[in-house]
């Protein structure tokens, strides 16, 4: 709102860095800006002021989607004007002289037909829409729709931003989609549960044939350790018995060797024997006998005795 001053016979307007401000009198445009400050008389001017600082509009309104369901729409639309001269001329943003104040209601005119126009761009994408899909992606679809569609231009508006802030059922069926949603989740929580333990069950098998894997191929190399083993004991018996032969066999024949050798000098010995005299065999044998006698103190010798004796020499 202007600050107006009043004095005899004249007003001074002290504007705003935020409003426009036009002063017109006899169909001349005397004053246009922002920020003025200037003299007017009030009986033959025409003051305009126009906001031309960011405006938002919050809006919440009732849709239907596509499936019949109500749902509820909270928006925001922010604006801003950019021609005061086209506003001005399409809606009635003339001020009193005297104390400042819009004749009408011209933001209120403003906000019914952009709201009008917001809520009609999301009726018509919200009514292609089911439920489901309206409370998934309806937000984003809708402020697409009407960023993209809505316009002011024809009043000298400019819109700056779209906020769709939340698109919800009502409270029955906000109740039935959050029980049925946790369920859902309560569902996919157990199957990731079961998941899981099956997965643990899983690798517990996978362990125990790994552990029963290495058990057999540790009582595979067991076994052939043990053969080995066998073989290698088996082989040293047959070694030891083959080298055991080997020395029993040299053996025997050495002792055959040694027989022999004995048995060839015993037969030369008495090959010898046969061309010495009985006479000479009989004394060698006393002196052989003799030497095998034990040592004799005395001996007695009488004629019986020595008589056979000397006949033997005789002869």
């Amino acid at each position: 709102m202007a600050d107006i001053s009043s004095y005899p016979g004249l007003r001074h307007l002290r504007g705003a860095p935020t409003v426009h401000i036009r002063h017109v009198r006899k169909g001349k445009l005397i004053h246009e800006g922002t920020g003025l400050s200037f003299w007017f008389r009030p009986r033959t001017a025409v003051l305009s002021e126009v906001p031309v600082d960011d405006r938002e509009l919050p809006t919440l309104f009732h849709a239907r989607t596509k499936d019949y369901q109500q749902v509820t729409v909270q928006l925001t639309v922010t604006y801003r004007c950019t021609d005061p001269e086209t506003t001005t001329a399409r809606i009635d943003f003339s001020i009193d002289p005297d104390t400042g104040t819009w004749r009408q209601d011209p933001l209120s005119q403003v906000s019914s037909m952009l709201t009008e126009r917001a809520q009609q761009l999301a009726l018509k994408v919200l009514s292609t829409l089911d439920l489901e899909t309206a409370l998934r992606a309806g937000v984003e679809r809708v402020k697409e729709s009407v960023s993209a569609n809505l316009t002011a231009e024809h009043i000298g508006l400019d819109i700056i931003d779209v906020r769709v802030v939340a698109i919800r059922p009502d409270s029955d069926m906000e109740k039935a989609l959050q029980t049925t949603i946790r369920e859902k989740v309560q569902q996919e929580a157990d199957k990731a549960t079961y998941e899981r333990r099956a997965l643990a069950v899983e690798r517990e098998r996978a362990i125990s044939e790994n552990e029963l894997q290495n058990q057999i191929e540790l009582a595979k190399r067991e076994e052939l350790l043990v053969v080995q083993k066998g073989a290698n004991a088996l082989k040293k018996a047959e070694d030891h018995a083959r080298s055991s032969r080997v020395y029993d066999d040299t053996k025997a024949e050495g002792i055959r060797k040694l027989a022999e050798a004995e048995a060839a000098g015993e037969k030369a010995r008495l090959e010898a024997y046969k061309e010495i005299p009985q006479a000479t065999l009989l004394a060698m044998a006393a002196k052989e006998l003799a030497g095998h006698l034990p040592e004799i103190g005395s001996i007695t010798i009488t004629p019986d005795m020595l008589a056979p004796v000397l006949r033997k020499l005789a002869e």
